[in-house]
């Protein structure tokens, strides 16, 4: 099995299939192996980087580091493979580190998408009352009522359990959690100049399609995709329609842009 080492973790990691190269960053509820129906669908079109956060599935974190080593970590793995520039295609805490490694170093992205996901960027202050109101709405949840929307789940009862054991393979520790990355204004992606998609279900309750419209539109640029009848986990419950859009997307702007560095 494929790790690279960074202190005295081990970070586990896979590369699937030819051609431009992307990283995929899972969520909380996520490891390498969340990404099976892009592995199966993208590996003719991509070189596709899976690997796991430091706590999350075969991914160690003996300093207990947590969120705060995953840019860095990021960074040691494209090292350690020789690749210079990626693409990002993140969902939910993913994000956090997506946009960090986007706007600290903007010459190793080619293109940044956001799934289901504002982590780690700050809304505007007119918008913060409304994220409260989400984090009240679910509060309560159970993880799959949070993770997935209702009508997967209850289309797909299998495949929603599929999920949780998953997750199950994660050991992840409070410090991977609660570690801290940089935040940054949704302004400061316009400004790197990658080609940014931000992706959201239309069911999702953590990140609803309102607030994330939002966030879009203070990047000037960027573009936008909803997909019908999914929650917070699109690329998992609507994989087909997840695969085409976002993958034309990347095909058609990888390489084409020119880089600034965030202020």
């Amino acid at each position: 099995m494929p790790y690279f080492q960074t202190g005295g973790s081990s970070i586990y990691y896979e590369i699937h299939g030819s051609g431009d190269p992307i990283v995929m960053l899972h969520g909380v509820g996520g490891n390498h192996a969340s990404w099976f129906y892009q592995l199966a669908q993208w590996a003719e079109r991509f070189q596709l980087i899976t690997f796991d956060a430091r706590g999350f599935g075969r991914s160690t974190d003996a300093e207990s580091l947590g969120r705060s080593a995953f840019t860095d970590d990021l960074i040691r793995l494209l090292d350690h493979l020789g690749i210079a520039r990626v693409a990002l295609v993140a969902q939910s805490m993913g994000g956090g580190t997506a946009v960090d490694v986007t706007c600290r170093f903007p010459e190793r992205v080619e293109a940044l998408v956001l799934a289901d996901t504002l982590v780690w960027l700050d809304p505007p202050p007119e918008m913060a009352a409304e994220f409260s109101a989400v984090q009240e709405r679910t509060r309560n949840l159970n993880q799959l009522e949070r993770v997935l929307g209702a009508t997967f789940r209850a289309a797909q009862p299998a495949l929603s359990e599929l999920y949780l054991q998953i997750a199950g393979f994660n050991r992840y520790t409070v410090a991977s959690l609660i570690g801290t990355q940089t935040r940054y204004r949704p302004q400061a992606l316009a400004l790197t100049g990658v080609p940014t998609l931000f992706v959201v279900g239309e069911e999702d309750v953590l990140f609803p399609p309102e607030l994330m419209r939002k966030a879009w539109r203070e990047v000037p640029g960027a573009d936008w995709i909803m997909l019908d009848r999914a929650g917070h986990s699109a690329y998992f419950e609507a994989p087909e329609s997840f695969n085409k859009q976002v993958g034309d997307w990347l095909e058609a702007r990888m390489g084409k842009h020119q880089r600034a560095m965030c202020p």
